[in-house]
């Protein structure tokens, strides 16, 4: 009885030391899968390059022949014109143009009453042509072979942000090119005040680009 009784006990440390054991190898196997959480996944990349690059919005203006706006017109009398030929071109491989706009100043220090004078002062007006424009024979007159449009009619020669919507148009179009003729007139009505007087205008034409887009 003595010794069964010694057995019993043997067989009952051995259990309980065994359930301590498994029940330690659990916490640590917990404690291992709850580690690859914060150390370690599965990971995956890829990579592109996307080129950028940015346009350009360029007007340009010579002269056409021999009579573009650097030749000076003098000794006007009431009734003359003047009429002198330029063409603009949309430079290159320039984006298109959003507008085309025309600022005339006086380029004198003071202007004289040619331009400050609204009404009886120089008025400017412009034609636009499919082709150049040419002197006719024998005179100073701008000719061309082409349709003719009109783009400004006798308006005062100073002012600010004219909109060219047709030399737009024409900029924009397959040639990016737009022949002008450019007069200007000293108007009948112009009195004595003006005998004498001199000044000079001043052209400047604004491109914008285009409205902006997806690309």
């Amino acid at each position: 009885m003595a010794s069964n009784t010694s057995f019993s006990k043997t067989a009952s440390s051995r259990k309980s030391v065994t359930r301590v054991v498994a029940s330690v190898a659990l916490v640590a196997g917990a404690t291992a899968v709850a580690g690859l959480g914060t150390f370690g996944s599965f990971t995956s990349s890829t990579d592109a390059t996307e080129a950028v690059a940015a346009g350009e919005t360029r007007i340009e203006l010579a002269g056409q022949g021999t009579q573009g706006l650097d030749v000076a017109a003098v000794n006007l009398v009431p009734g003359d014109t003047v009429e002198r030929a330029v063409q603009l071109s949309r430079a290159g491989a320039t984006e298109g143009f959003g507008s085309v706009a025309l600022s005339t100043t006086s380029a004198a220090a003071v202007p004289s009453i040619l331009t400050s004078d609204a009404k009886d002062g120089l008025q400017l007006s412009i034609d636009q042509c499919a082709t150049a424009w040419v002197k006719a024979a024998e005179s100073k007159k701008m000719t061309c072979a082409g349709e003719v449009t009109s783009i400004l009619s006798s308006v005062p020669a100073i002012a600010a942000n004219r909109d060219l919507a047709a030399v737009t148009k024409t900029l924009n179009g397959e040639s990016k090119v737009s022949n002008l003729r450019i007069t200007l007139a000293l108007p009948q009505s112009a009195g004595n005040d003006f005998q004498l007087k001199s000044d000079s205008v001043k052209f400047v034409f604004d491109a914008t680009q285009r409205a902006a887009e997806a690309r």
